[in-house]
């Protein structure tokens, strides 16, 4: 008997988020998620008149590629996927995980390798400038474990964020902050440890509503690239490269990072390895502002983390090309600030005006992003 939670996911992801038309290629990437999923995930997609084309993989098995890997043998693998890519007209990249930290103990040098050959020139190259794609996590007990409530538990939450959202609802409510961060020049950011200041002039802004990333809700733009100044300490744990850091601490200088530490040493020695990756990576490619109603503390995941609510994210690295400053990274790391009462409170200004205070949206036009007004 199937799971109707599983039907319910699966028509938002092909009717929703890409829209599958008849006859478009469809490339399912399925990370250790049940083979019901997907192939409910198949079928939905076939009834839609699309053309599924599906891989599986294990990160156990993933982790051993990566330990082994070579810069020849990413550069294969790099150009297989990336021809693969080039030939479908939507992705869908469902993506599980029984332990979190299964890649913490692969050598930095072999995960510069894979991000170098094969997801930065499969993934930000191809499939998020040329396809419909949306990308989600797999509720596992892993992923239960942290966000601190029991699998069962975590899956009534899961299925609720997901796919209980009324996504065209929240699409209606961003278009007033759309509107407002493409008028807006300089962008005041205070909270506690954190005082940024930034332009986005003629950067535009983006608002993300189920179309990409499942759960959604927020809207980014990004930093002019020589202009953000200041210091910024985020109060969410952020997992990257199979380790979890906390209290991250970036002090900005014309744009650049110019000290990164974080809550040990040996952690600090890894957050500034991973920001001299390459020349962008220290430079910012992406700042948002996230409301999903449902979504209201940490978890160790970024898809769920930069949607929460009263929160934003700021990212060190890659800029995406609908709101494109020019930074070229390996690296998109999201990192994440909370400014509700309960984590600190926190107030931003668009060009000397309060836009939103303790996480809530100030401006009547603005209102209807508060979770009060976007729940169901």
């Amino acid at each position: 008997m199937k799971d109707p939670r599983y039907t319910d996911l699966a028509n938002i992801l092909v009717n929703h988020s890409c829209r599958v038309q008849a006859g478009e290629k469809v490339l399912i990437e399925a990370f250790d998620i049940p083979p019901d999923f997907t192939a409910e995930l198949i079928r939905t997609v076939a009834e839609a008149g699309g053309l599924p084309i599906v891989t599986a993989y294990h990160q156990q098995i993933q982790r051993a590629l990566y330990n082994a890997a070579t810069e020849e043998q990413m550069k294969t693998i790099g150009a297989v996927e990336r021809m693969r890519m080039e030939q479908v007209q939507c992705y869908m990249g469902v993506r599980g995980s029984h332990n979190i930290a299964e890649m913490s103990d692969v050598p930095r040098e072999k995960m510069d390798l894979y991000e170098k050959h094969w997801w930065h020139y499969v993934h930000s190259e191809v499939r998020t400038r040329k396809t419909k794609w949306v990308v989600l996590r797999w509720p596992h007990a892993a992923m239960a474990q942290s966000a601190g409530m029991s699998t069962e538990a975590f899956e009534d939450f899961y299925f609720r964020v997901c796919a209980g959202v009324d996504y065209e609802k929240m699409r209606t409510a961003m278009k007033p902050l759309e509107n407002l961060m493409r008028k807006t020049d300089q962008v005041h950011i205070t909270g506690p440890g954190t005082d940024l200041t930034f332009s986005i002039k003629g950067i535009g802004a983006v608002g993300c509503w189920g179309a990409r990333n499942i759960p959604d809700g927020e809207c980014f733009t990004c930093p002019v690239k020589d202009s953000v100044n200041g210091t910024i300490a985020f109060n969410c744990e952020t997992l990257y490269r199979g380790t979890v850091f906390n209290n991250i601490r970036l002090v900005m200088k014309n744009g650049k990072v110019a000290e990164a530490s974080a809550d040990s040493p040996d952690n600090t020695k890894k957050l500034n390895d991973i920001l001299d990756s390459d020349e962008g990576a220290r430079y910012i490619g992406e700042w948002s502002l996230g409301f999903n109603p449902y979504i209201l503390k940490p978890m160790k995941d970024i898809l769920f983390d930069e949607k929460i609510a009263g929160s934003f994210h700021f990212t060190p690295g890659q800029a995406y090309e609908e709101a494109d400053n020019g930074n070229r990274s390996q690296v998109h790391w999201d990192m994440v600030l909370i400014q509700r009462p309960d984590y600190g409170g926190g107030e931003i200004k668009f060009d000397g005006k309060t836009i939103r205070k303790d996480g809530l949206f100030t401006l009547p036009e603005l209102a209807g992003l508060n979770p009060e007004n976007l729940g169901r």
